[in-house]
């Protein structure tokens, strides 16, 4: 017994020694929540590295992608401008598009403000009390002059008192309508000097504008898809891949014509709406102090793709557009252009000596190299006949003889 009990023991301690040995063994596998929590610290200390470069390629997206390119409220470099496809702003809700409300957008032109003051202060409260007026009269006449309350009715053919109101009222309503109207048609078709001219041409179904003062160069603007303007953050079937862009606080003559059929160009944010007929040059103009971007469409009938012609106007600060007019190509009428170097420097008449002669540009006697000595026969009789040149009658069937 005792013999069994001593054999049992020993198996049980050759077992447990093993147990304990794979126990430490597998410890630091498992067990030890140490290694564990410092196998993440190489992350840890990479993260910080992350924030510094995920705005690197940010900040040149903001410039080179044209859905999110953004002119800041100081004047860009022109490298920033140059690097963007379109100097880019972003639009103001309500200002400049149309936002459900009743009236007009907010007016942000002279003429517009005039014009919305007319609407408001003139024009509606005349029609409001006009159609009152009406209104009562109606009423009165028909619980007046009723035929139960009327079983004989009147004979009065004349009324001296009121032929003179219904004559007189029209008279003084046309002329409180008559004088504010004048006088903003004059302000509208007398426009100031213009500080840039921009020639708008509308084509089935886009517009051109081209900058005549600043290198003649040309954009051509397309409706954008909504998927596009969404990303870009503007109204839907008003955003245009190229805007037109001009300076705040300028007076822009626009020139507006047609390529096909007959179109209509109007901001009404502008006041402004001028037809585009083919073969014909319509003008207008516009001035405003308030940067931004303002939309419009085609307001005439143009054909199958109409409600996909919109327009968008962008204002941008003198700096800021001059750097656009160099993005594209142009040049500001301050710059000074080069000139040709055989276009005037052996021109007699454009470089001619101080006391020289005025025909041979010579000082005393003697040719130049630019121009001959003529000699005593410096005076041609125009009555001679000009010898006659025969250089390719051979070939030409308007020459001579077949």
């Amino acid at each position: 017994m005792k013999i069994s009990l001593r054999l049992a023991a020993a198996a049980f301690l050759l077992g447990a020694v093993p147990a304990a040995a794979s126990a430490q063994a597998s410890a630091p596998r498992t067990g030890n929540p140490a290694p564990a929590a410092a196998a993440p610290a190489p992350v840890q200390q990479e993260l910080p590295a992350a924030p510094q470069t995920e705005p690197l390629p940010a900040a040149p997206s903001t410039i080179s992608d044209p859905a999110v390119a953004t002119i800041a409220d100081g004047p860009p470099s022109n490298a920033q401008v140059l690097q963007s496809t379109v100097a880019r702003t972003a639009p103001t809700p309500s200002i400049g598009q149309p936002d459900g409300r009743m009236g007009f957008q907010d007016q942000v032109t002279p003429i517009g403000e005039e014009a919305a003051w007319f609407h408001d202060v003139i024009l509606v409260p005349l029609i409001v009390a006009i159609s009152l007026l009406v209104l009562v009269l109606l009423l009165w006449v028909i619980v007046r002059y009723r035929r139960s309350a009327n079983p004989i009715p009147s004979r009065t053919s004349h009324n001296t008192l009121i032929e003179v109101i219904w004559t007189l009222l029209p008279v003084l309503i046309l002329v409180a309508i008559a004088v504010p109207s004048i006088k903003l048609l004059a302000n509208q078709y007398s426009p100031p000097k213009a500080d840039l001219t921009v020639k708008v041409t509308g084509n089935q179904w886009y517009w051109t504008y081209s900058y005549p003062d600043n290198g003649d160069f040309e954009i051509v603007s397309n409706a954008l898809s909504d998927k596009d303007a969404d990303a870009r953050g503007e109204p839907r079937q008003l955003a245009v891949d190229e805007r037109m862009v001009v300076p705040v606080g300028a007076t822009v003559k626009l020139i507006v014509t047609s390529a096909d059929v007959i179109h209509s160009w109007g901001i009404p944010a502008f006041w402004v709406k001028m037809d585009a007929v083919p073969g014909r040059l319509n003008e207008t103009w516009f001035k405003t102090d308030r940067p931004g971007v303002y939309y419009g469409v085609c307001f005439e009938l143009c054909g199958a793709r109409h409600g996909y012609m919109p327009i968008a106007v962008e204002v941008l600060p003198p700096a800021q557009f001059a750097a656009w007019v160099r993005s594209k190509g142009g040049t500001l009428p301050s710059e000074v252009r080069p000139t040709s170097s055989d276009s005037t420097q052996a021109s007699p008449l454009g470089n001619a000596t101080p006391g020289a002669d005025a025909l041979t540009n010579t000082a005393g006697s003697g040719a130049t190299e630019t121009t001959p000595d003529l000699g005593d026969n410096r005076i041609v009789d125009v009555t001679t006949s000009a010898p006659v040149s025969t250089q390719g009658t051979a070939n030409s069937r308007r020459g001579g003889s077949q």
